[in-house]
């Protein structure tokens, strides 16, 4: 049976913190060099929450801009969904924090863990809400502030992360208008170990041991998780295109997970995609997790390549591990 609704994504907004750290800077913190992160990551800098300075204060100001692109008042807002692994707390989630900060009376809100998958994840159940006909505008948060979870003397994890905040609209519109076509998820838990932070739940209780060894940093295994993010990408959205009776001729952007310029690059070449059609901010803003994608978008918006009709691929990898794909023809019909 066919769904009444299609989910249509109307409107965008980014907020990134102020303070940039840039190679240079770390050059000064741990035994690295620009010319090493450069040729290794793309990554020329990132920004970087101040102390004290968490999730909200970056998820307030681009939903806010995003509901006024929209022009859409928060009281017509149905739900909230924030795609994140650094929230304000565990308890209440940034959501709910958010819908009282945007007066958003009637909406329901809940956080949603996915790690840098965590924004295609959201906006394929926000699309599910939308097209049950549960909801008609939902508004889709990703962002992370990852400098909370970062050891800057790991030379390995500190120069990959910044922090950053990116939200979108989701409306309720006609089935054979523009919106959400397809949304492919996969997930496989004996990775999990290759991207996590061990002191991070109930499983590791924190301690002044826990603290003293750094359990609350976040660990990664570098070589395997760039293995599978190039294979998973390309391969996810190659399956997802395909499932929908289209080819890399139906794409006019793609919007990978901002993680590393040497995965973005073969997952294009594997898609039959010139770089002229990607999106790419790594270099500015580095890897904020969830926050990749949507500040992506504010930025192909931004300087023009994204437009109402444009026929967009998000794709993203991440701890779990997770990856997921998502297409769709942006704006309102």
């Amino acid at each position: 049976m066919k769904a009444p609704y299609r989910a249509q994504i109307v409107a965008v907004g980014s907020a990134l913190p102020e303070r940039r750290l840039t190679n240079a800077d770390l050059e000064r913190m741990v035994e690295t060099t620009d010319e090493w992160i450069v040729t290794r990551t793309g990554i020329r800098e990132r920004r970087i929450a101040e102390p004290g300075q968490g999730l909200m204060s970056l998820a307030v100001p681009a939903s806010i801009q995003c509901l006024e692109r929209a022009g859409v008042a928060a009281e017509a807002i149905d739900g909230i969904i924030v795609a994140t692994i650094s929230g304000d707390y565990v308890m209440p989630s940034t959501a709910n924090l958010l819908q009282h900060r945007l007066k958003a009376a009637k909406a329901w809100g809940f956080d949603l863990l996915n790690a840098c998958n965590g924004f295609v994840t959201a906006l394929a159940t926000a699309s599910a809400f939308i097209e049950a006909g549960r909801a008609k505008r939902i508004l889709v948060v990703g962002g992370d502030v990852m400098s909370t979870l970062i050891d800057y003397r790991d030379r390995n994890t500190c120069i990959l992360f910044g922090d950053g905040c990116g939200a979108v609209l989701l409306e309720a519109g006609p089935i054979d208008g523009p919106g959400i076509i397809g949304c492919e998820l996969h997930s496989d838990g004996a990775g999990g170990d290759d991207l996590n932070i061990p002191c991070s739940g109930s499983a590791m209780p924190s301690s002044q041991e826990t603290l003293a060894a750094g359990q609350h940093f976040l660990k990664q295994n570098g070589r395997a998780v760039f293995t599978q993010a190039i294979r998973r990408m390309a391969e996810v959205s190659s399956n997802l295109l395909s499932s929908l009776n289209l080819g890399c001729s139906d794409v006019d952007l793609l919007v990978p997970h901002q993680a590393n310029l040497r995965i973005i690059e073969p997952t294009a070449e594997r898609l039959g995609l010139p770089m002229s059609k990607v999106v790419v901010n790594i270099d500015r803003v580095a890897n904020t997790t969830a926050g990749t994608i949507p500040l992506a978008l504010s930025d192909a918006l931004a300087d023009g390549r994204l437009r109402a009709g444009s026929r967009v691929l998000l794709v993203a990898f991440g701890g779990g591990l997770t990856w997921g794909a998502c297409y769709l023809t942006w704006g309102r019909p």
